[in-house]
């Protein structure tokens, strides 16, 4: 079965950092990870894809919102997805929800960027 685990999300004055983490079980990064990705969604609002990541070349892909701030990376040996987030603004306050592929999803973490 596969699970995925998201953790990190929290209360953060505009400017700050976080550090999200996706833990997954049921597959392997390296084998059936492929695509793993990060979406969210603010109070009211339609999902917005943030960034994704091949498992597999690393490669990384950023929405223009967050491009250049949040950094993407997978950690294989630990099956773990992070995402750091640096100058958080306002608006980056949201539901962040960790997904395999678009198909699996977790059960999301809150990040709230607020002075």
């Amino acid at each position: 079965e596969v699970q995925l685990v998201e953790s990190g999300g929290v209360l953060v004055q505009p400017g700050g950092s976080l550090r999200l983490s996706c833990a997954a079980s049921g597959f392997s990064f390296g084998v059936g990870g492929g695509g793993m990705s990060w979406v969210r969604q603010a109070p009211g609002k339609a999902l917005e894809w943030v960034s994704s990541i091949s498992t597999y070349s690393g490669m990384t892909y950023y929405g223009d919102s967050v491009k250049g701030r949040f950094a993407l990376s997978a950690d294989n040996a630990k099956n773990t997805l992070n995402l750091q987030m640096d100058n958080l603004k306002p608006e980056d306050t949201a539901m962040y929800y960790c997904t395999s592929r678009f198909t699996y999803w977790g059960q999301g973490t809150q990040v709230t960027v607020s002075s």
